[in-house]
């Protein structure tokens, strides 16, 4: 696990030499913007300003990475919402797993997928517990396993949900069938859009139940550990909110 013993100043260390101050509260960082994709069809297929979608085909393009570890919804049509880990290797593959989802997927467990590939340098896409984990592994020397992470893009996340919030309150409670939602978002409250063009709030009190356990006790909101890190925020639906960390990240933006 590798956030077991003294985690944190042990990434914070490998990655900035120093370790993050109480006052620091966003982590270590050297800039913070507010960005979107300028391609219109990616900007409209992400989840906010669609930048992590842009960023990857970008380093695909440029030979930054050869592939990313991402997630994509279970079946052709997505419509399970059943997060699964992939790789994305194409701009089509990119976009195909492009947009939030708010249960749990460990992107990590697509390494292997990507080396029987023929993948050797990979982005990781994932929340705050598992862009720790590439320098966290460097820092304790047993980074080999790890050494195809060439770039890791952070998400802000404050909790993940179990898959059953779907059936237990979405449909039992609203009526509304996973099968029939076709983007989700949460901007204070639970947001879902559906096909027959309905938008539905449900209050986020009401889905505290759900949360995976260990979400209850992760300090880590805004992903600190990655090159760069990205989230929605308040009501610009828009933009990305994007917290460059390091070097890397910098020459990338």
């Amino acid at each position: 696990c590798p956030r077991f013993g003294a985690w944190e100043p042990m990434a914070d260390e490998h990655l900035f030499a120093k370790v993050r101050q109480p006052e620091e509260a966003a982590g270590i960082y050297q800039d913070i913007l507010l960005t979107r994709a300028s391609d219109e069809m990616v900007h409209k297929m992400g989840q906010d300003g669609g930048l992590v979608s842009a960023l990857l085909i970008w380093c695909l393009e440029q030979g930054y990475i050869d592939a990313a570890l991402t997630s994509y919804l279970e079946g052709d049509d997505g419509s399970s919402w059943k997060a699964i880990p992939g790789v994305a290797a194409t701009k089509e593959e990119v976009l195909k797993g492009a947009g939030s989802r708010y249960t749990y997927s460990a992107n990590t467990l697509a390494l292997d997928e990507a080396l029987e590939r023929g993948f050797s340098k990979v982005a990781l896409v994932g929340m705050s517990c598992q862009s720790s984990i590439p320098p966290v592994m460097w820092s304790r020397k047993i980074g080999k396993i790890g050494k195809p992470i060439q770039l890791s893009i952070g998400l802000l996340c404050s909790k993940s949900f179990d898959d059953s919030i779907f059936e237990e309150l979405f449909w039992t409670k609203y009526g509304l069938h996973r099968s029939e939602i076709t983007k989700m978002n949460i901007k204070g409250v639970f947001q879902l859009w559906m096909k027959d063009g309905s938008y539905h709030e449900v209050n986020l009190k009401e889905c505290h139940a759900w949360t995976r356990e260990g979400c209850n006790h992760c300090p880590d909101f805004a992903a600190e550990h990655a090159d760069i890190s990205t989230g929605g925020i308040g009501e610009s639906n828009d933009w990305t909110l994007t917290i460059i960390r390091t070097d890397l990240g910098r020459e990338i933006i």
